[in-house]
Formats: C-alpha cells, structure tokens, sequence
C-alpha cells in the first residue's frame, strides 16, 4: 500500500465546506448521527462493528506535513485554512453502541458531537469503518446463528477486497461468533484463534493421496486431511486406511468436505467413519457455503460438525 496521511481519508468537498465553515464564522457544535433508514427484506437488524477503529482513528487524528504539503498542492484551500488544520485536534465527543450490538433500521448507531469543523472532516471515515465492519459482522451473525451451534472458521481472507478488508473481517467475523479464523494476521494483531485444514495443492504435489495424508499427519497429526480433491468417498476410505495403519497414533481430528453435495457426502462419509470405528472424527465442510446453505444443510440433519465460510 502506498504511504498516504490517514488524515486525507476524508472527501474533498468536507475540506471545501470546512474551509468555507472557516471563513463564515461557523464555529460550533454539530451532531452527526450515523443510522440505517431502510433494510433489505430479509435483514430485520444489523450487528455493529467498526467503533474501536474509529476511536483510534480520532484519538491520533492530525494533518502531517505530507498532508498539508498535497492539500496545498491542490490549489483549492487558502494558507491561513491549512495553518488552521495544522493544528486541528477532535475535541469531541463520540456516543455509540458497543461493538457486537443489534441495531434496527433508524436507531442511531454512533453520534458524533464536535465542533463542525472537526466533525465535518471525519465523517467519511467513520461512515467508512461502521459501514463495512458492520455489514461484514451481520452477515457473520447469519451464519452463525444458521450454524446453530456447530463451529464455524473463517476462510474469508483470499476473496475480501482488500488486505485492510481482510484485517478488519476476521475481527467483525470474531464480534459475531466466529470461532476462529485462517488469517495468521488477524491472529497476530487481534488475539484470534487461527485454525486450518489443507489444499488440494498438498495432495496433488503426491503421487498418492494416501501418502500425502500419511506425510501430513506425521507432522501435524491432530490435523483435517481434505478428502475430496480426486474421489471424496475413496478419500475417505484412505483415511481409514490411514487409521488402521497407525492404529493408536492416529489422531486425525476431522475429515474436509470442499465440493460435491454436501449432504449425501457428509452422510456417507459419517457412515463409513463409524463402521470403521472412527466415531470420534468430525466432518468439517466448506465450498461457497453462505447462511442459507448451511440452514439446509443443519436442517436436513448433516451430520457436519464444523463450517469453513470463505465466500
């Protein structure tokens, strides 16, 4: 990412109307009410997130000298308004929902109450973070609540936009339930839990996936083996093949599921793990799973024990 002032995270026309706020003499106090009017018909609430971000954000809000110097190469603002911003602190005050609370169309998730100038200048960067952190955690909460107790692991990292998008999900995703998230990252900068399973890339750089699971499970050997990048049924028959090999060092905590219909593989996946004495292996699932699969399939009775959600 290129080094930019966190202070320009603003709209141009804010600085234009800040200045202009400036000249007329418009000094004071402003309240800026973030809110939702309307939802979508199948949303009846929200999750919020996003407020420690923006709490930063204001705590450390400044114009450096890099941003006065482009600000004044814009030709747009005066020498005395950028001496003014040189200056410029948030003196107000912020009221706000805690983060993780449900919120309904017109209620007020964050105010802001500051002098205009100030509230002015950091409006889009609160509109920003509640936003995308708050869209980002309710369609977590929908998952989890379809999940209906069964785990649920964040896979979400290669598809959001964005490395910044990326950070700031498996946070929101964690406010909503989530159980743990496959972002190494986030697990540094926020205390998450990280978990993972493998790639088909693993298996297909083996000869045999019977040998690229008993490669694997020597070093990681509580691990998920991935049983369906060739036949996900003879996959699953390898890894009982596995477990009689090894006998009582067999330790493998879950068979992966990523294609095909879940439902009857995870039924016939269930069937051939017990016959074979493996009732203590789960099944995890994932593959383009969203809320309203995973409700069909924890309705249809899949016996799925954990969901990997990366779409």
């Amino acid at each position: 990412m290129p080094p930019f002032s966190p202070a320009l995270l603003t709209d141009l026309y804010a600085l234009t109307m800040a200045q202009a706020y400036v000249e007329e003499g418009l000094s004071g106090d402003a309240v800026f009410s973030l809110f939702v009017r309307r939802f979508p018909a199948r949303r009846n609430y929200l999750l919020t997130c996003g407020l420690d971000d923006v709490l930063t954000f204001l705590e450390t809000w400044r114009f450096d000298e890099a941003a006065l110097r482009y600000l004044e190469s814009l030709d747009q603002l005066s020498d005395r308004f950028l001496e003014r911003l040189r200056e410029l602190r948030f003196t107000g005050d912020v009221f706000a929902v805690p983060e993780g609370t449900p919120v309904f169309a017109n209620e007020p998730i964050l105010e802001v109450v500051a002098p205009i100038v100030e509230a002015q200048l950091v409006e889009t960067f609160v509109m920003n973070q509640i936003h995308l952190q708050t869209v980002l955690a309710s369609k977590a909460a929908r998952i989890v609540e379809a999940a209906q107790g069964r785990q649920v692991v964040d896979f979400g990292l290669r598809r959001m936009h964005g490395t910044d998008a990326g950070l700031k999900a498996a946070r929101a995703f964690y406010i909503a339930g989530v159980d743990a998230t496959s972002n190494v990252a986030a697990g540094q900068a926020y205390g998450l839990r990280v978990a993972g399973t493998m790639g088909h890339s693993y298996i297909q750089a083996h000869e045999e996936e019977y040998e690229a699971f008993r490669a694997f499970v020597r070093r990681y050997p509580e691990t998920v083996l991935l049983v369906d990048t060739y036949d996900t049924l003879a996959g699953v028959q390898n890894v009982i093949d596995l477990a009689n090999t090894l006998g009582s060092e067999f330790r493998v905590s879950a068979v992966r599921l990523d294609s095909g219909d879940l439902l009857d593989l995870s039924i016939r996946t269930r069937r051939m793990l017990n016959e074979a004495g493996l009732e203590r292996v789960g099944i995890f699932a994932s593959s383009g799973l969203d809320e309203d699969s995973i409700a069909r399939l924890v309705d249809a009775g899949a016996p799925i024990n954990c969901f990997g959600v990366g779409s």
